[in-house]
């Protein structure tokens, strides 16, 4: 029985063969890697995946689509099933000691955003991730100061990973087919970051509490948590509106955080 598209998971299915064999050539899998797949849907890139890779450990939250994953693979050999919320899921205790997993996923809109940040948690464990997201949301990812796409998500992203857009995806590769069109991304988190960040949650609450008040000066929206010396301390003009700032800057100014 044909599995229908259920609107409360945003699920739209991936059935283009051309563009499955451009996202895997993108991905590149491996017979060594350790592969998880966020949402496997129908199967359109978990068999490709699971052929060139040999084993394949997906999450599904869908418990119809979790049941059926295995028939869309020939039974799975190699594969292994969590039925799971990825917002939730510890992806952290799928890894074995000293090895780094490769995430893939056509994720649902709605989830991506937050989806990003809890990745960026578990950012260890993990060698890359190649996702398939709107448009709109990737284009936020990589963009950079002054643009009018950079906020929270992209200065988070490039204190933790680095950002390459791969490249656009029509909406009639899906069914249904989105209003918007997809872009594939690659995340790969750095093994040296550029920039020191000695308090993550310090430095995500300086970013937060910016970009909540971006129409604001620096020394308005950290008003509260950073001082005004504290931000020429860090080498930044607190007359300067956040989406001016650079993610080093934003670290810089959280080093300056007393803590507590």
């Amino acid at each position: 029985m044909r599995h229908q598209p259920r609107k409360r998971f945003g699920q739209h299915f991936l059935h283009d063969p051309i563009v499955i064999g451009k996202i895997i050539r993108a991905i590149d899998p491996q017979p060594d890697d350790f592969l998880v797949e966020i949402g496997p849907g129908q199967g359109a890139i978990t068999r490709p995946l699971l052929e060139k890779a040999g084993a394949l450990h997906v999450i599904e939250l869908d418990r119809d689509l979790a049941a059926r994953i295995r028939d869309a693979c020939d039974n799975g050999e190699g594969l292994t099933v969590h039925t799971a919320d990825a917002l939730r899921f510890d992806f952290s205790t799928l890894c074995p000691p000293g090895r780094r997993m490769r995430l893939v996923g056509n994720l649902p809109y709605n989830i991506s955003t937050p989806l990003m940040f809890h990745l960026l948690k578990q950012r260890q464990c993990v060698e890359d991730m190649h996702f398939m997201l709107q448009k709109e949301v990737v284009d936020r990812m990589a963009a950079g100061p002054g643009s009018r796409r950079y906020g929270r998500l992209s200065v988070m992203l490039a204190a933790f990973c680095r950002v390459e857009p791969l490249f656009d995806i029509g909406p009639g590769a899906f069914s249904p087919p989105p209003r918007v069109n997809s872009s594939l991304v690659r995340l790969s988190p750095w093994r040296q970051p550029p920039f020191p960040v000695a308090d993550p949650e310090a430095f995500a609450g300086v970013v937060r509490r910016a970009f909540s008040m971006r129409r604001k000066t620096l020394r308005n929206a950290l008003k509260g948590l950073v001082s005004e010396a504290a931000i020429r301390a860090a080498g930044c003009d607190p007359s300067c509106r956040p989406e001016t700032l650079s993610a080093e800057q934003f670290a810089a100014i959280a080093l300056q955080i007393e803590p507590e």
